[in-house]
């Protein structure tokens, strides 16, 4: 089998399909960090952080690879809003975004013993109108469970978009641009047809 050239400190499925999409050799090898935001921590310090933090707790186990780190959250009026504990919450996440833009910011992180690199990506998501019987029938999907801001615009919730200004990828979960910059400062290789997550 073949070896992979860098890990990937994620369990999510989205992130290990856009790194298979163009190519990459990965190790999938996901970490349990502490994703609280600390007191006046501004949304893009606080995803840079998580970002780096789960980059470096991949390194602490895998050692001899790169280690890429990444953190997705959602950005209204200044408030991040995470993955929704239940539908009340799902359902007030969605109704905020209803009928406006907000800011979905992904932090992407890669990390050896000897450098540490990042990119953040900063994309605008304009939402059309919900009701509120319509966001409480998309929570019964299950989609919104583990999404932040309770919507996946690469499912369902596809639907409530109306405009998007920036990174798709980014808003999925891992913004290709940036880590592919990434990655070249490594020398870390992609574009492999039929790549898929190996183990290391």
């Amino acid at each position: 089998m073949s070896r992979a050239d860098f890990v990937l400190a994620s369990a999510s499925p989205r992130r290990r399909e856009l790194l298979q999409q163009i190519g990459a050799r990965f190790a999938p090898h996901p970490v349990d960090v502490d994703e609280r935001r600390n007191g006046g921590e501004s949304p893009e310090d606080y995803v840079l952080r998580l970002a780096l933090t789960k980059a470096e707790a991949g390194r602490q186990r895998n050692g001899a690879l790169p280690v890429l780190g990444a953190d997705t959250t959602v950005v209204v009026d200044g408030d991040v809003l995470g993955k929704p504990q239940d539908e009340g919450e799902a359902v007030d996440m969605l109704l905020r975004l209803s009928g406006r833009s907000h800011r979905v910011l992904t932090a992407v992180a890669l990390v050896s013993a000897a450098h540490s690199l990042w990119r953040v990506s900063d994309t605008r998501v304009t939402f059309a109108p919900l009701t509120q019987a319509r966001c409480r029938a998309y929570w019964r999907t299950g989609e919104p469970v583990d999404k932040a801001g309770a919507y996946a615009i690469q499912g369902l919730g596809a639907v409530f978009v109306t405009r998007l200004e920036g990174s798709y990828s980014g808003v999925v979960g891992l913004p290709l641009a940036e880590t592919c910059e990434l990655l070249d400062a490594f020398s870390i290789s992609y574009w492999r047809a039929g790549a898929e997550a190996v183990a290391s």
